[in-house]
């Protein structure tokens, strides 16, 4: 009776005692400042997204560090993906939302500036998958894809190989449409600036909601836009109408391609941290960043700002990024086909050495 109870005594102090593991991370991030660093300027969507996720990110890491956001825009966020990669400490107090298209830009070798492997990072995980969504200005006079197929429509971008700049030059391509592309813009407030100063008729946005909200509001009459296309793996549930691209193609090897594509367009908000980072430390961020994602006061104050919050474990974020990088040569060939810019300028004021966000 006295070896059960001893026994027993011994099973719930080994059951009630926390890992080894959790304390080492939690000694090592007690006193410590993490630093998000936000590879755009202020007030577009990496900086949003980056700073929701930091004022909640510590609750749930052991610890409990602080977080501060350091603003790093350059190069189309090559200049904050190279500190965290290179420069920064890699012991998991330095991390950054990566720039959408580069997980594609490396499979497709067509950014020659780029100078790291995303392999090598360990990603923590992905905050919002979002459809890339096209739209035209309540003013435009291309109202549907069919009329962007008849009409040259003229749509604003940051970089020349900047995602939503590739996705127009796809669709004229793939599809058969006639949008002309302004890009050099440094970020998506700008573009909407100059839509509405009538400089543009559209562009590519992963946050409807949010552009509408910015335009008063669903029943304001300046937020009438026309939303012609979407850009993901399945339709988003409120625009149920709008074509989606892996549904157009019409044959096997551009089914292939759009599926790439709508790949990487998912992956929206994608955050990663150096490699060589001990392993339970990147254990814990992965952790303590889908806990964050559940954080009701998270949804809440997502939900105010109309931002959507959807996760990708780090995990699988992890593979996906692998996935894409390892694709088969005759889908990556085929998309860089379809990708190519034919019909494109740069916007009044801009130089090709200053590069934009």
């Amino acid at each position: 009776l006295f070896r059960s109870r001893l026994v027993a005594s011994w099973l719930l102090m080994f059951l009630a005692a926390p890992p080894a593991w959790a304390d080492a991370v939690a000694d090592f991030y007690t006193g410590k400042q993490l630093k998000i660093i936000i590879r755009a300027q202020t007030g577009g969507q990496y900086d949003t997204y980056s700073r929701l996720l930091g004022r909640y990110f510590v609750r749930h890491l052991p610890g409990s560090p602080t977080v501060l956001p350091v603003n790093m825009p350059g190069g189309g966020g090559l200049k904050a993906l190279g500190y965290v990669a290179n420069v920064a400490p890699k012991d998991g107090t330095v991390f950054t939302m990566v720039t959408q298209s580069v997980p594609m830009e490396q499979a497709l070798g067509t950014n020659k500036a780029l100078n790291v492997d995303l392999r090598t990072l360990n990603w923590i995980g992905n905050m919002s998958e979002q459809n890339q969504m096209l739209y035209t200005a309540p003013t435009s006079p291309t109202h549907t894809l069919e009329d962007a197929k008849r009409r040259e429509t003229v749509i604003g971008a940051t970089g020349i190989g900047a995602t939503s700049t590739q996705l127009v030059a796809l669709y004229n391509n793939g599809l058969g449409t006639k949008f002309k592309i302004i890009y050099g813009y440094p970020g998506s407030p700008d573009i909407g600036l100059a839509i509405e100063r009538g400089e543009l008729e559209g562009r590519n946005t992963s946050s409807p909601a949010a552009v509408i909200a910015a335009a008063g509001g669903p029943s304001s009459a300046s937020a009438q836009f026309h939303f012609l296309i979407q850009t993901g793996m399945s339709k988003l549930d409120d625009y149920p109408s709008v074509p989606l691209l892996r549904d157009l193609s019409t044959n096997p090897a551009d089914h292939a391609a759009f599926d790439f594509v709508s790949k990487a367009s998912a992956i929206s908000r994608p955050f990663a941290a150096a490699g060589g980072i001990d392993r339970d430390r990147v254990a814990a961020l992965r952790r303590a960043f889908a806990d964050t994602l559940k954080d009701p006061d998270l949804l809440e104050d997502a939900r105010r700002q109309d931002m959507d919050i959807r996760l990708t474990t780090g995990e699988e974020l992890q593979q996906i990024i692998a996935d894409m990088i390892d694709a088969p040569a005759a889908v990556l060939d085929r998309v860089r086909t379809l990708i190519e810019v034919h019909s494109a300028e740069a916007a009044k004021g801009f130089k090709e050495s200053e590069g934009a966000e």
